[in-house]
């Protein structure tokens, strides 16, 4: 069984007196252990197959299976929950508290999961050691660099030790070598089996993956394999 599959997918929005069609059908499966790029122009769908796939939006038709869930008719409540247990999201811009340390950066998805607090801490601990940040843990955001910032993100969103790690335009805020810095780690963590899907309008961070998904005007345009799969 894969562990994401979406069958016929569509999502679309009133927009005033028009209707647009952001998705217009889209089928695919993603297997555990698989490193997937989306890719496409500004307005192609790939944003609106993002926010469906991270359970941030719901389709207006169309099935999605989440780690065994129908998760495409849930209410609100109960996307929340899948979201905080299934999905480790990685933005571009972040999204770290400034006044509080990387440790405890990393710790919040754990806080809002009612864990305790030395077991929070200890597996913030972890997750910050996994990306290469075992020195930096109580260092602050802004006593870091943009790459190393990017890194606590990354560490925050494997803490709960998601099924999926979803990361929307990672290196978007970076400069090339620190961008290479981030596409090295992502490399080595899908070979280490984690599920990575990466949204980008970048040719060279979708060559990263193993496959690339290309939507285009709502469609999946293509679903190439780039890199066959890791022993």
């Amino acid at each position: 069984m894969s562990l994401l599959s979406i069958r016929n997918i569509a999502r679309s929005y009133d927009m005033g007196a028009e209707t647009v069609h952001a998705l217009r059908g889209v089928s695919a499966e993603i297997e555990k252990g698989e490193y997937v790029a989306i890719m496409g122009p500004s307005g192609s769908g790939k944003s609106t197959l993002m926010n469906l796939l991270g359970c941030l939006d719901s389709p207006t038709s169309g099935s999605y299976e989440l780690n065994g869930t129908d998760v495409s008719s849930l209410d609100e409540n109960a996307l929340s929950d899948i979201r905080n247990r299934e999905i480790g999201f990685v933005f571009q811009t972040f999204n770290l508290l400034p006044r509080v340390s990387a440790l405890r950066n990393v710790e919040l998805p754990l806080i809002y999961a009612g864990i305790p607090k030395d077991a929070r801490r200890e597996a913030a601990r972890v997750a910050l050691e996994q990306v290469s940040l075992g020195d930096r843990m109580e260092h602050r955001p802004n006593e870091m660099s943009g790459g190393q910032r990017q890194r606590v993100a990354i560490a925050r969103a494997l803490v709960n030790q998601p099924s999926i790690l979803l990361a929307d335009e990672p290196t978007g805020n970076l400069d090339s070598t620190t961008g290479t810095e981030i596409l090295a780690l992502f490399d080595a963590l899908g070979k280490k089996g984690h599920t990575i899907i990466v949204v980008t309008h970048e040719e060279e961070v979708a060559r990263h993956a193993r496959r690339i998904l290309r939507i285009r005007d709502g469609l999946l345009a293509s679903d190439e394999i780039v890199h066959a799969a890791q022993k």
